[in-house]
């Protein structure tokens, strides 16, 4: 790995948790799928992955540590994953829109059943239930955020490596 893409995740990892710390007061409206999904359109797989991973390491120091960490270590390269699997077919928002939508919808099943290991069903039935209406939140602004933002986000992007003249 060269010193240009380790200062590109440095960069990439600190705007993901600036960018959750400004919204972490509005419940459940979040740009990290926003931003991981951009990112991994745009850098490429390996960055993206070595961004979330640097990002959820950077969690533990700000959170501290609880099960949810090793949750955050699966679910964010996860992300990365399926939107790099998702690039090779298409082009549009709307595909990556919908990825946002349904990462969000899901995100405290995700979380039921992980925790579900840790603590058993009898506890995560009830904390799945009980956070469904967060999810449609989740998922909805996720929705938007990825419909509204992403080509913006993307053509700035691109602009911004352009004048400076970086490459992939």
């Amino acid at each position: 790995m060269r010193a240009r893409d380790i200062t590109l995740i440095a960069i990439l990892s600190a705007s993901l948790t600036a960018g959750k710390l400004v919204l972490s007061v509005v419940p459940n409206i979040e740009v990290v799928t926003f931003l991981l999904i951009t990112f991994t359109v745009l850098f490429g797989f390996k960055r993206a992955f070595m961004t979330s991973i640097v990002f959820v390491t950077t969690e533990i120091l700000i959170y501290g540590f609880g099960t949810w960490i090793l949750g955050y270590y699966i679910i964010w390269p996860m992300l990365v994953l399926l939107t790099a699997i998702l690039k090779k077919t298409v082009k549009s928002e709307y595909s990556y829109a919908a990825l946002a939508a349904i990462y969000g919808f899901t995100f405290g099943l995700f979380f039921a059943l992980f925790e579900s290991v840790f603590y058993g069903l009898s506890y995560a039935i009830p904390y799945w239930i009980s956070g469904i209406p967060f999810d449609i939140i989740h998922g909805t602004s996720n929705f938007v955020i990825v419909l509204v933002l992403f080509k913006p986000l993307t053509k700035t992007i691109q602009d911004a490596m352009v004048k400076l003249h970086l490459g992939k």
